[in-house]
């Protein structure tokens, strides 16, 4: 038995929208807009897979929550709505997947003016499309800094799901030392608890072992390290209190990506997507007990 609730949530971006093609200090393509200058093939490997994710949780009876890349709503028409009527929630994950902060330095990428506008076009563009407040944020690639949560708080975002304390990688720009795997309320202007305001901060899970602390939110760790590593972190996590558990459409996706970026430059990247992967996110979530499974928005009020 576990004593917290898994929030399920599935980042809604194609091949082209992570940071080794577009929209970080190291990518391909500055940004989407230089890409599709470039790009005139296919570049729409996300539908499909999309379609399959809504199939996989209708199967499990899970609503969920989807962080979308708020340029979908341009690039792959009625997708969000699909989504919206299949009724999960809609959140927001950045208007072009742009890192806000540099992955190599970790300063800002933006003003906190840049940003509030970037986020007031992505969040009015996805409650066009969805006919749904969209209240919540997951930071493209979870590069995310506490002056972020701020800018969050001011145009009206209700929870943020992007902090993963580890001791492989920091995408912040503090340490977390102070952070755990439950949902807190941050600080002003900062990532550690403590704070005296309404926004809420949903972390995700580590699975906690004598040689460290092992990231188990999903994404590509359940693609290059397996389900267990990723399953055992989560029951552990849970058995603190609530927890969250994401993966990609994309990671599913069976067809090859386009060699361009990250398919160079780390080309096991993508090696275990596909139905390995699907396999593994449906085990995963069948194994849960009952009334376990919910949404972000659900465990963040």
């Amino acid at each position: 038995m576990t004593d917290g609730r898994l929030a399920v949530s599935v980042d809604v971006e194609d091949w082209y929208h992570v940071p080794a093609v577009t929209g970080s200090s190291f990518s391909e393509f500055e940004n989407v807009h230089e890409f599709f200058a470039y790009w005139d093939e296919e570049y729409d490997y996300l539908t499909e897979p999309t379609h399959r994710t809504l199939e996989i949780l209708d199967e499990l009876g899970v609503r969920a929550t989807f962080f979308v890349v708020a340029d979908v709503v341009d690039n792959y028409p009625g997708l969000v709505e699909t989504i919206a009527d299949h009724g999960h929630e809609i959140g927001c994950h950045g208007l072009h997947h742009e890192c806000v902060i540099n992955p190599d330095t970790k300063e800002p990428r933006f003003t906190p003016e840049e940003y509030r506008e970037i986020l007031r076009t992505a969040k009015a563009k996805l409650e066009d499309a969805s006919g749904q407040e969209v209240v919540g944020f997951r930071a493209p690639g979870a590069y995310i800094g506490g002056w972020v949560i701020d800018v969050l708080d001011d145009v009206g975002f209700e929870y943020d799901s992007s902090v993963a304390r580890n001791s492989l990688y920091n995408k912040t720009d503090q340490d977390l030392d102070a952070v755990g795997t439950t949902p807190y309320t941050p600080k002003e202007n900062a990532l550690d608890p403590g704070g005296d305001r309404d926004i809420i901060e949903l972390p995700w899970p580590y699975w906690d072992t004598p040689f460290g602390k092992i990231p188990a939110g999903g994404g590509p760790l359940i693609r290059l390290f397996g389900r267990r590593i990723v399953q055992r972190g989560i029951e552990q996590s849970l058995a603190r209190g609530d927890s969250v558990f994401y993966f990609h459409p994309i990671d599913i996706a069976r067809a090859d990506f386009p060699n361009v970026g990250n398919m160079t430059r780390r080309p096991a990247y993508w090696l275990f997507k596909g139905e390995r992967t699907e396999k593994r996110v449906r085990t995963l979530l069948s194994s849960m007990g009952d009334n376990v499974l919910t949404d972000c928005q659900t465990i963040c009020k």
